[in-house]
């Protein structure tokens, strides 16, 4: 019986707890409504990978045919090099762009001028609001090998004019040089809140031993927003199979394709335009249980290392 009554009692403050918090809990439900929805509620889906799928007969009605479009992907002739260049363009925009935002979050959390910092901070964020047509725009206007700024510049040294997207080998550079100028700004923020909850005395000790800016910054800021760079780290292994389409289809050409076609690419190739979509579910199921199991491995090794993990 007393169970039963302390049961009840706290049922009883949970419901008086979410009554005083109505107007949160009305705001949370738009939201869950939408991802259950438009995320959960579409899942049953998954099943088309494991059949013949025939819009005509449905989802239940099409024949199971089991393993079998993974078997087909995994013999195909585009399976090593969609995987191949999704995977280089991730590690390297991981072991290039990871460093800039804590970079610049560091020299914006040094400069003593406000206003410069404000301005800098500013142009830092807006290219992550650009959309990726006008990102690919820029760069076709920069690079255009006839009118564009960086061919006339190797021409007054003598150097010969390169048509980059028309080239394999350039493909993979512009997108990571862009994504690091598009998200610099934006991935920052985080690391400035962090900055700004580290107490300032810590500083004012250091100075009065007679630590210089660098020193401050390897022993006090870096390790005081290492938490936060351990959990953006893994939230980023977690994506290191996932390229969003949008800015690869406008660069991509066929004279760059080896290098620019990459599993979403492919995805919406077989997709949407050969309309096999039993065969592209299978694809980008095989993407995301390999982005679960990378996001555990690197939780396992960061939770092992530093003690730091997502759960």
């Amino acid at each position: 019986m007393r169970n039963m009554s302390s049961n009840q009692a706290k049922k009883d403050s949970i419901w008086k707890r979410i009554l005083a918090c109505r107007e949160l809990y009305l705001m949370l439900l738009l939201p869950v409504i939408w991802y259950i929805l438009f995320l959960y509620t579409p899942m049953y889906g998954i099943m088309i990978a494991f059949k013949d799928y025939r819009a005509a007969r449905g989802i239940w009605g099409s024949e199971w045919i089991g393993l079998e479009h993974f078997k087909r992907f995994f013999s195909s002739f585009y399976f090593g090099r969609i995987v191949g260049n999704t995977l280089t363009i991730n590690i390297l925009s991981l072991l290039f762009g990871f460093p800039f935002p804590i970079f610049l979050a560091l020299l914006l959390g040094e400069l003593r001028n406000g206003k410069f910092r404000k301005v800098l901070q500013n142009v830092a964020y807006i290219p992550h609001f650009l959309s990726a047509v006008i990102v690919v725009s820029i760069m076709q206007l920069i690079l255009n090998p006839n009118t564009g700024v960086y061919n006339m510049i190797r021409q007054w040294f003598g150097l010969p004019v390169t048509n980059y997207f028309a080239s394999v080998g350039a493909f993979k550079p512009m997108y990571i040089i862009s994504g690091i100028w598009q998200n610099m700004g934006w991935d920052a923020i985080l690391y400035i809140a962090a900055l700004a909850g580290i107490d300032t005395t810590l500083y004012e000790a250091a100075s009065i031993d007679g630590a210089g800016r660098l020193q401050k910054i390897w022993h006090i800021s870096l390790p005081g927003i290492s938490s936060t760079i351990t959990i953006m780290l893994l939230l980023r292994c977690g994506q290191i199979m996932n390229i969003g389409y949008e800015k690869v289809l406008l660069m991509q050409n066929s004279l760059n394709q080896a290098s620019s076609d990459v599993i979403s690419t492919y995805v919406y190739r077989v997709g949407i335009l050969e309309g096999n979509f039993d065969y592209s579910t299978a694809i980008s199921l095989f993407n995301s249980v390999c982005n679960i199991l990378l996001l555990l491995l690197a939780n396992a090794i960061a939770k092992r290392v530093n003690g730091t993990s997502l759960w």
